[in-house]
């Protein structure tokens, strides 16, 4: 959403604090689970389960994001999709977002303007809204986003309970994200399907609940990547994961972008991370929800190997190293 020129030559330190609240929070409609909105000292959200599921995230601009890659609307429904996921990966459903922002004093308004339009609208597609927050001055632009869930009724699933036999599977996009950073670092703004997929992910929010519906026993969000994110229920779980390569799809998209780029498209699939797609591992004899297909198996023992070998190479993102 574009802002106007106005807008865009008056920074924050001219329009302060609650001007910038204002901005952010004016005229949005709220999700029925906000029974109590942005304006008072705190947000009032029904949880109907009795049980609220919270994650939070923290990006900063030049480490999780750029504004000559991204756009500030850009930015501000990825910095809200990162959430949600984790909020699906643990079978719930949204309830509402707390929004921190910290900005530098000559960061124009239009930019905040965007960065909410943004996360408003990623949230609105998943169900839910922004139910309060705080913004202040800081010396870079920096997005803390807090998700409120609810499990309504359901077992939260956690990374803790693969069993050996149990299936892995996984809903979403692989390896997308990856590819767009290669695309982008190397100065290129296409394709579009892939820069975009840097830019904003498509978590699939839905296939959570639904894979605790159907009995998943641990689930997790690709925000690292494949392998590194099994890794964390392997480790949880005590058991091994193996990866089969011929059931890890390799889009033709991106097979065509790693050749010109000299890179390794299976590489993307298995060790990007950022498309924030669900991996999960369900009992053998359920059947998969629909949007699931299947990756590999767990076993006894520790660790994540792809065909039975260890994988050569970092297996995902980690941050300071």
């Amino acid at each position: 959403m574009a802002s106007d020129t106005s807008a865009q030559e008056k920074t924050v330190s001219e329009a302060g604090e609650f001007g910038l609240i204002h901005r952010v929070t004016s005229g949005r409609p709220q999700p029925p689970s906000t029974l109590l909105g942005p304006g008072d000292d705190a947000a009032v959200l029904a949880a109907p389960d009795g049980r609220v599921v919270a994650t939070t995230d923290v990006l900063v601009e030049q480490v999780h994001f750029r504004f000559d890659w991204s756009s500030p609307h850009q930015v501000g429904r990825k910095a809200v999709a990162v959430n949600l996921s984790d909020l699906a990966a643990m079978g719930a459903v949204p309830t509402g977002l707390l929004v921190g922002m910290g900005a530098p004093p000559e960061t124009a308004t239009g930019v905040v303007d965007d960065l909410a339009a943004g996360m408003w609208e990623e949230a609105q597609r998943a169900g839910t809204g922004l139910a309060g927050g705080d913004m202040v001055g800081a010396p870079v632009l920096t997005l803390s986003i807090t998700a409120l869930g609810d499990l309504q009724g359901r077992t939260p699933v956690t990374r803790g309970g693969a069993r050996p036999g149990d299936v892995v599977a996984v809903a979403g996009r692989l390896g997308w994200a990856a590819a767009g950073l290669a695309v982008l670092g190397r100065g290129f703004r296409s394709p579009v399907a892939v820069v975009g997929a840097q830019r904003v992910p498509e978590p699939p929010y839905a296939a959570g609940p639904a894979a605790a519906d159907a009995g998943a026993t641990a689930m997790i969000d690709t925000s690292d990547g494949l392998l590194a994110d099994l890794a964390h229920i392997a480790e949880a779980s005590q058991v091994s994961i193996d990866v089969r390569s011929e059931l890890v799809e390799v889009p033709q998209r991106l097979t065509e972008v790693a050749s010109a780029l000299g890179a390794d498209a299976r590489h993307w699939v298995l060790t990007g991370g950022e498309d924030q797609a669900l991996v999960a591992t369900f009992p053998p004899d359920l059947p998969l929800p629909e949007g699931w297909r299947a990756l590999g198996e767990v076993g006894e023992g520790t660790g994540v190997t792809v065909d039975g070998a260890g994988y050569e190479g970092s297996a995902g993102w980690e941050h300071w190293r």
